[in-house]
């Protein structure tokens, strides 16, 4: 059965509004909002399971709302029809079919994580703007990383500018989350090595250093860099030369330099 709701004063629209603009709510009750087909249709091949679905006939097509339904188990998911006037209350950007779900986090923890023999990896600690996070898991899901892992998180991953930005790569890519020193002990105890972009005086080019054994890749905020356990504990520091005026560069962007560098050096393996 379809529920319908046509006021925008509705308990459950008041509750997505929260979920939306509240990590504490978020985490609370362990829920979060997507918006958007391609988002929605990325969270669910990737094992995220719908609580709720709302959808607006107004601006959906039935082809595009069936062609989500055969991806999804309805018995299990609350569909909801709301009203133009509704879904514009809750909607965030133009242009997302229509279409949002009420969702479940995931456990993401370091135990979980699948990695082949010879991973790579990318760490990003402290990372707490939005755009750059999703601009982290867009360049991951591009190169086909075997997993992203977010060291002393600072926002919840399902915070809705993150999703935006990423273009639902929050989705894509195999996360997990953990405190710098749980890192550090999981990648020791697999013996992978430790690359850590820091602008020391020790560091060596990026270019010069061999990735094709076991990789992480460690990135830090563009404001204070890495912390010095990632720098002290680092199989080597690595650095991109420049030649402007700054010597900086967006953190997504330096990730992608090294990161692409290590494919070049893998010969694209996993990358068809």
């Amino acid at each position: 059965m379809i529920k319908e709701i046509s006021s925008t004063q509705n308990d459950l629209i008041k509750e997505i509004i929260q979920l939306q603009t509240k990590s504490k709510i978020r985490k609370k009750k362990g829920l979060f909002v997507i918006e958007g087909l391609r988002e929605i249709t990325l969270s669910v091949t990737s094992g995220y399971v719908i609580q709720k679905l709302l959808f607006c006939e107004d601006i959906i097509s039935r082809e595009a709302l069936d062609g989500l339904l055969e991806l999804v188990e309805l018995k299990n998911i609350e569909m909801i029809r709301v009203s133009l006037k509704v879904y514009e209350r809750i909607a965030h950007r133009k242009g997302t079919e229509g279409i949002i779900s009420v969702s479940l986090f995931k456990d993401l923890k370091l135990k979980d994580l699948k990695l082949n023999k010879n991973p790579l990896i990318l760490v990003a600690e402290a990372s707490e703007k939005p755009g750059n996070l999703g601009a982290l898991f867009r360049t991951a899901d591009a190169a086909n990383l075997d997993a992203v892992i977010i060291a002393n998180p600072i926002t919840d991953l399902y915070n809705p500018n993150i999703i935006r930005s990423s273009v639902g790569c929050v989705f894509t890519n195999q996360i997990a989350m953990g405190s710098t020193s749980e890192i550090l002990a999981f990648l020791k105890q697999r013996e992978i090595h430790i690359y850590s972009a820091a602008l020391r005086s020790d560091s060596v080019r990026y270019d010069q250093v061999d990735y094709k054994n076991p990789s992480a890749i460690s990135v830090g905020t563009e404001a204070t860099g890495l912390s010095r356990e990632w720098t002290e504990e680092a199989t080597e520091n690595i650095i991109i030369p420049m030649q402007g005026k700054i010597d900086s560069l967006n953190v997504s962007v330096s990730a992608a330099i090294v990161i692409f560098e290590a494919k070049r050096q893998r010969n694209f393996e996993t990358l068809q």
